[in-house]
C-alpha cells in the first residue's frame, strides 16, 4: 500500500505554496477531502488552543477548542451545501501521546460538528509498515493529493504534491480500506480519551516535565 509516496516521488512544494494550492483546490468543487495521520506529536502554527497545551495550560486548551466551535461549525456548515465530506483516518499508538490527548479533543468537536473520523490501533497495521509508517496523506477528490511533510521541529513545511489520476485513485481506495479497519470516533474517545488525566508535557531541549495544569 501506499507505493507511490515512497523515494520521494511528488512535486515538492514549500508550505506557501502547498497552502495556496490546497485552497484552490479546496475551493474548486470537489466531494471528499481525506486525510491520513499517522505521527503522534507535531506541534501546531497558528493554533491559540495548541499554544496553551504547550505552555502547559490544560484547562486554557480545552476552553480555547470550544471557543473554535461557531467557526467549527460554519466551515462544516458551509461544507455540507457543497456536499463536500470529510473523511480522517487517525493511526494511535498507546499508550496516547499529551499530542494525541490535546488532538482528540480537538476532533471530539470536529466529529459533533461533521466530520467523519475513525480511529485506527497501529497494532492493526504493523504488517503494513514493515518497510516504512503510513504517510500523512491529503486526498482532495480526485484531482490530487499532498504527502504533507514536516520539519526537524515537526512542523509543517510544506507537501509533496501528485496528481497522477491512477495513483489518486489507488490512494483514494487504500484510504478508504484504512478507514473501515478503524473505529468510530465517539465510542474511542469515551473509552480512551475522556477517562485520562491532564497529559504531561516536556520543556523544549530539556528532559524536565510537568503535568498540565490550570495555574502553569
Amino acid at each position: 500500500m501506499f507505493e507511490c509516496f515512497r523515494g520521494g516521488a511528488g512535486e515538492v512544494l514549500p508550505r506557501a505554496d502547498y497552502l495556496a494550492d490546497f485552497n484552490r483546490v479546496h475551493k474548486s468543487g470537489i466531494s471528499l477531502l481525506a486525510k491520513i495521520e499517522r505521527g503522534q506529536t507535531f506541534k501546531e502554527q497558528g493554533s491559540p488552543s495548541w499554544d496553551a497545551f504547550a505552555s502547559g495550560d490544560w484547562a486554557g486548551a480545552l476552553r480555547l477548542i470550544e471557543e473554535e466551535r461557531d467557526s467549527v461549525a460554519a466551515y462544516f456548515r458551509d461544507a455540507a451545501q457543497r456536499d463536500l465530506v470529510f473523511r480522517r483516518v487517525r493511526v494511535v499508538e498507546f499508550p496516547v501521546s499529551p499530542y494525541l490527548q490535546w488532538e482528540m479533543n480537538v476532533f471530539r468537536v470536529r466529529s459533533e460538528l461533521g466530520e467523519e473520523i475513525r480511529v485506527l490501533d497501529a497494532r492493526k497495521i504493523s504488517d503494513l509498515e514493515r518497510e516504512a509508517p503510513v504517510p500523512e496523506v491529503i486526498i482532495l477528490g480526485q484531482a490530487v493529493m499532498y504527502a504533507v511533510i514536516y520539519d526537524d521541529e515537526l512542523k509543517g513545511a510544506g507537501a509533496r504534491r501528485f496528481t497522477d489520476p491512477d495513483q489518486v485513485s489507488r490512494t483514494s481506495r487504500e484510504f478508504e480500506a484504512l478507514y473501515a479497519m478503524g473505529e468510530g470516533f465517539p465510542e474511542f474517545f469515551e473509552r480512551e480519551i475522556a477517562p485520562l488525566d491532564p497529559p504531561t508535557v516536556c520543556r523544549p531541549l530539556t528532559d524536565d516535565c510537568w503535568p498540565l495544569t490550570a495555574d502553569r
